[in-house]
């Protein structure tokens, strides 16, 4: 297909190509994907592999709860301490 071709579909045409080539994306992808299974399974080490998987998943787990779920200490009490601290150093 020339480029005029392409131009002349529109948006729908660019649309179209847009999800034909998403497709054949993930189906690749998926593809591959299932080739490295197959792969992993037919090792002698899977169990310990597996176990190494699951250790390294935990560990991202913890992470990203820590990243997002952390709730950060309050503005007022942040202002408040250091209120204190300089009170104590003596100074106002």
């Amino acid at each position: 297909m020339t480029q005029d071709a392409g131009r002349r579909g529109g948006l729908d045409g660019e649309a179209l190509l847009l999800a034909a080539g998403l497709v054949d994306l993930a189906v690749s992808t998926v593809g591959s994907a299932l080739g490295t299974v197959r792969g992993l399974l037919r090792r002698s080490d899977a169990a310990e592999l597996a176990a190494e998987a699951e250790y390294e998943l935990v560990a991202r787990g913890r992470l990203v709860l820590d990243r997002y779920a952390a709730v950060p200490p309050a503005h007022l009490e942040i202002l408040a301490q250091r209120v204190l601290a300089r009170k104590a150093a003596g100074g106002v």
